[in-house]
């Protein structure tokens, strides 16, 4: 027995892994004093979560590497099975490094972060967490028409920015262009219409167009493409059964749906007090005339109806 407590108590191995074992507690400790002083003295809260995430996992390299230090004696003679063993484990775990990759790109190439709106691997939602291998998402839309939450919460792969495109809809400009298509009949006063459309989006969307203006500004000098007009406009095709008016106008990625509720109530309350002189169009079919029927009996039928009425 004394024996075998001296051999436990001498062996080299049991000595690393006792020094292991301190060196994981130790950066344990070090990384939580870390991540309270930043809670402490980090107000931002965005900043706070990614320093918090980026002090995570420089504390998991610093304990790989001082691992690597303590076996090193040991490591040599195990390069080979290492190394075919290593191969296994990346052939095996290839997603999983897909997206431990796909967190650091984010982390570095500013994807998108905490409380943006995206669409990952075919899920639209906003960012509620980035983890190492996954990014939780509160999914909008679904069985929900427009861009409300539906209640799920969902967790994508941080490899899918890999193999599908990332959507954004608030990274550099928080701003979507919407339209909506208003049918007015024939014969209606085409000027009034535009008139009213115009000064409707002018007073919902105006304060929208002024914000995104200077924020656009930024975007072309940024990124090279055209200054467009951020201003709402109302532009007019015709087409077979009515004129189509199109409002387009920019908005707040988030205030889509009730913005699109305010314009067309608006609208319609100022067509309704216009006396009718504008018209919405709409789907209804209209008979103008019936063609004449010309009904004969011959002596056959004459003959038939006399028989099937004594019968």
């Amino acid at each position: 027995m004394e024996a075998t407590l001296k051999y436990w108590l001498f062996d080299p191995m049991v000595g690393k892994i006792v020094v292991s074992l301190l060196v994981i507690l130790l950066v344990i400790i070090v990384v939580r004093l870390i991540q309270r002083a930043l809670g402490r003295y980090v107000q931002n809260s965005d900043r706070r979560y990614r320093m918090r995430k980026m002090v995570t996992f420089f504390g998991y390299l610093l304990v790989v590497f001082l691992l690597t230090l303590v076996f090193s004696d040991k490591l040599s003679s195990l390069t080979v099975a290492f190394g075919v063993t290593g191969a296994g484990i990346a052939f095996a775990l290839q997603e999983v490094i897909a997206s431990v990759a796909g967190w650091v790109a984010m982390s570095f190439g500013s994807l998108y972060r905490i409380g943006d709106r995206i669409q990952l691997g075919g899920i639209k939602g906003d960012v509620i967490d980035i983890g190492v291998l996954r990014t939780t998402l509160m999914e909008c839309g679904g069985w929900i028409s427009g861009d409300l939450y539906n209640g799920r919460i969902v967790r994508v792969s941080n490899s899918f920015i890999f193999k599908e495109p990332v959507f954004n809809y608030s990274a550099d400009f928080p701003f979507l262009w919407d339209e909506i298509i208003m049918p007015v009949r024939y014969g209606s006063d085409y000027t009034l219409a535009r008139g009213i459309f115009q000064e409707v989006l002018e007073e919902v969307t105006g304060d929208y167009a002024s914000r995104s203006k200077a924020i656009w500004s930024q975007m072309t000098e940024k990124y090279r493409i055209e200054d467009l007009k951020v201003e709402p406009v109302v532009t007019l095709i015709t087409n077979d059964n009515w004129v189509e008016y199109t409002l387009r106008y920019v908005v707040d990625y988030k205030n889509r749906r009730t913005t699109k509720d305010m314009i067309c109530e608006r609208v319609l309350n100022r067509i309704e007090g216009n006396e009718g002189r504008i018209k919405l169009g709409s789907a209804t079919f209209e008979l103008t005339s019936l063609p004449k029927l010309d009904v004969r009996l011959s002596a056959s039928s004459d003959n038939f109806f006399k028989e099937n009425g004594k019968s």
